[in-house]
């Protein structure tokens, strides 16, 4: 035992009476050891094995957010429950749901979301929050998504990358959006001053960026950054947008800028957990530009959240047994993000039952989206949608910031 060896060689100089101690004071020498490590984080498994007990609170769960009376009623349920995690959305449609210097400055903020009786409500989360023994990290949901209608589109068309027809929207699951352009720097100012005012100006567990921190895979062919990429390359960006090289560089344009966000974030919150939920990385990679996989291995992660909203159990177990996550839970706390219900399509408790507990024996934390659905809005009634979470989660498992 490499530890041991010095400290016997040590103790042979001893007189007797300590040398007959000796293999209890080595003992404790290896104990002491061993904790103090554990203490310090040496052991490289202890951060990992925080489990994400989570719920994303939407713009879908206003109605409650804006309430103090239901924010209370919220948090303690989920807290009785045992879940240890809310994510509420912050940044959606273009526009902030907090009074924010920044979108004043940009002129996208004609009105200030408020509670109902005039207050912060995200103060008011992160404060009941915590009461609670809940984690609460704002999630910056639109990223670089924006409808076409904002102010934000509008004010700033100059902001906006396009198509190589020149056309300047797709059509995701919030309708049809336009992409600000991640390359430019004056964009990625105003992302990162929005974040940081997050940061700084609320008591949150950290910042959370989704899917749509990222590009289309067919956008990045307006003039900025097409002149950008024939200045490093030498050449025009190829007509394929889904040229191995032509992606690779935007990606890793993108994940730089993360890099230089993080550094920003924890310049300003060294605790704040930074967290990201995207999708599989096959296609986050290849069609969203998003290579999060370089981001955990290169630190910029201090958790992760895959979205794998998925019908089957066996779809669902196919997307959860990919390499890259199995990789990714071996350095940072690692959930699936589970479909609890959408308004107009419910989802039975047994099916989130089965999902959770395949990814429990992964040793997978998990979180769901999203708040209303998780008994609200649902087809069975909500006390035994409370039942069926309460059987899932047994026991508390508390949480902790960045150390």
């Amino acid at each position: 035992m490499k530890i041991g060896d010095p400290l016997r060689h040590s103790l042979k100089s001893l007189p007797a009476t300590l040398q007959r101690i000796q293999p209890i004071l080595l003992i404790l020498f290896l104990l002491a050891f061993g904790l103090a490590g554990l203490f310090r984080g040496d052991l490289g498994q202890t951060q990992p094995r925080q489990e994400i007990r989570g719920v994303w609170m939407t713009s879908n769960d206003m109605d409650i957010l804006r309430d103090r009376q239901k924010v209370q009623t919220a948090t303690s349920q989920l807290q009785q429950l045992n879940f240890n995690t809310i994510y509420p959305v912050v940044w959606n449609a273009g526009y902030v749901m907090y009074p924010s210097a920044v979108a004043q400055r940009e002129k996208i903020q004609p009105f200030v979301y408020q509670g109902v009786e005039g207050h912060d409500f995200l103060a008011d989360l992160i404060a009941q929050g915590h009461q609670q023994n809940l984690l609460v990290i704002p999630w910056f949901e639109f990223g670089f998504m924006a409808p076409p209608t904002s102010e934000l589109a509008m004010n700033h068309p100059e902001w906006l990358t396009q198509k190589l027809d020149g056309s300047q929207t797709s059509i995701s699951a919030a309708g049809e959006v336009v992409w600000l352009n991640p390359f430019r720097p004056d964009v990625q100012k105003f992302i990162t001053d929005l974040v940081l005012e997050i940061v700084t100006q609320y008591d949150g567990d950290g910042i959370q960026f989704d899917d749509h921190t990222s590009l289309p895979s067919e956008f990045g062919y307006d003039r900025y950054t097409t002149a950008l990429y024939t200045q490093e390359m030498k050449k025009a960006p190829p007509s394929n947008p889904q040229d191995a090289a032509w992606i690779k560089w935007r990606a890793n344009k993108i994940t730089s800028f993360m890099v230089k966000l993080r550094a920003a974030v924890k310049a300003k919150k060294p605790r704040a957990i930074f967290s990201v939920s995207p999708n599989y990385y096959d296609l986050a990679y290849r069609l969203h530009l998003q290579d999060w996989l370089t981001w955990v291995r290169r630190g910029i992660v201090d958790e992760l959240i895959v979205q794998v909203y998925r019908p089957t159990l066996q779809s669902f177990v196919e997307q959860i047994n990919r390499p890259e996550i199995q990789e990714t839970q071996q350095k940072i706390p690692t959930g699936i993000g589970v479909l609890a219900g959408l308004r107009n399509k419910p989802v039975a408790i047994s099916q989130i039952q089965a999902q959770v507990q395949v990814a429990q024996e992964r040793k997978l934390g998990v979180s769901f989206f999203y708040y209303e659905s998780l008994w609200n809005a649902a087809s069975e009634p909500a006390i035994a949608r409370q039942a069926g979470f309460q059987a899932l989660f047994p026991t508390p498992v508390p949480r902790f910031t960045q150390q």
